[in-house]
């Protein structure tokens, strides 16, 4: 599983960052100061550090510095309520690969985490029975051959393998595929498992793949 370090003082912030990540299918850790932030990333060797500028005992920058010195180089996202633009020159050229001002939001958030992990290539690619999605090449592929789907399709099914076969409800996939945070019509998922259905599985009429759960969602069987 992909590993993400949040080095983050503020612990409402950092609370609500690890509890989406890991909605998204990451193992988080976090760290609430510079130093115990640097001391973990050196031990753990994560896949990415969402690294905040105002730390205790050790700020952003010093951590970055020493992260690049010690040859690590893993991403690094950059959280800061600084508006200046030098303080975004100076992190990236330390070493950061990108940077988020304060207060930004969520999905932003996941969505620049999702494409430094793609960048950096290490997400490999997932297999669910004769099912494989390369999350780098944004490719599914079954038994061996190339599956078309529309991107919502594709984004949907990674959005149910990231659950680990457990189920996703129906607004649950609304808001993380679409981005909608009140309840919608719940037919454009079904819509959309419909035709995932149709390209993945080989009886789509009686799926063993992608399952309903009456009531509540949809799972991937794992």
């Amino acid at each position: 599983m992909t590993r993400v370090l949040i080095v983050e003082d503020n612990r409402d912030l950092a609370y609500g960052l690890r509890n989406n990540l890991e909605i998204e299918g990451y193992d988080v850790d976090v760290a609430a100061d510079g130093a115990e932030g640097l001391a973990h990333a050196k031990a753990t060797r994560p896949d990415l550090v969402v690294l905040d500028l105002m730390l205790p005992r050790m700020d952003g920058f010093r951590v970055l510095r020493a992260l690049r010195d010690d040859a690590l180089t893993m991403p690094v996202l950059l959280l800061t309520a600084r508006g200046e633009e030098s303080d975004k020159v100076r992190g990236l050229k330390l070493g950061a690969d990108d940077y988020l001002t304060k207060p930004f939001g969520l999905l932003e958030l996941l969505a620049r985490v999702e494409a430094l992990l793609r960048r950096a290539g290490t997400r490999p690619a997932d297999r669910i029975g004769e099912i494989e999605i390369d999350r780098s090449a944004r490719t599914v592929s079954c038994g061996g051959n190339a599956i078309e789907l529309a991107p919502k399709e594709y984004e949907l099914l990674v959005a149910l393998a990231d659950r680990n076969g457990a189920v996703g409800s129906r607004l649950e996939l609304m808001r993380q595929v679409w981005g909608y945070s009140d309840a919608v019509i719940t037919r454009t998922i079904d819509t959309h498992v419909a035709e995932l259905r149709r390209k993945l599985e080989r009886d789509p009429s009686h799926p063993r793949l992608i399952l309903t759960v009456r009531k509540v969602g949809y799972r991937l069987k794992r």
